[in-house]
């Protein structure tokens, strides 16, 4: 009975030191987009352009006045820019990240709520590009959803 044991305790653990890294590369991953709304908080745009490849892009999907599909794509300069004039208070929060990682690129998928000076603005589904260079992870593409209706702000606020 004795050697089962020893045997499924080595199938168990063998596994591990591969699961390892992977966990630490989802950390490392969620970190950059922790950092953008903490710069976004902040209104920092030194910080902001620092999780941010140079060519980054962001799209972002919603509806018209007419209810039609809309996207609009644009360069990430534009974003910072409006970061830094923002009067107001902004708060981006986001739970649940789903990460993918191969080699060096990442998707994180991650619910989120938008509040503009805590009153709640709006919500949906971030959808992060990563790619990891010389200098680290940097966010090379952000898809969004935005929507008004259906937002039940983030878990425990």
């Amino acid at each position: 009975m004795t050697i089962p044991r020893i045997a499924l305790a080595a199938l168990l653990f063998a596994g591990l030191p591969a699961a390892l890294p992977a966990q630490q590369g989802e950390a490392e991953v969620i970190a950059v987009v922790q950092r953008l709304f903490d710069a976004m908080r902040a209104k920092d745009t030194v910080a902001l352009r620092a999780v941010f490849h140079p060519d980054a892009r962001l799209a972002g999907t919603g509806r018209d006045q007419q209810g039609n599909p809309v996207v609009r794509v644009n360069p990430i300069d534009g974003f910072i820019a409006s970061i830094g004039r923002a009067t107001a208070e902004l708060d981006e929060q986001f739970w649940d990240p789903e990460v993918r990682l191969d080699d060096d690129l990442a998707t994180v998928w991650t619910p989120y709520v938008f509040y503009v000076n805590g009153e709640l603005s709006h919500c949906g589904v971030d959808a992060f590009q990563l790619a990891r260079g010389g200098d680290g992870w940097t966010i090379v593409q952000i898809a969004d959803s935005r929507r008004r209706e259906g937002c039940t702000g983030a878990p425990g606020r």
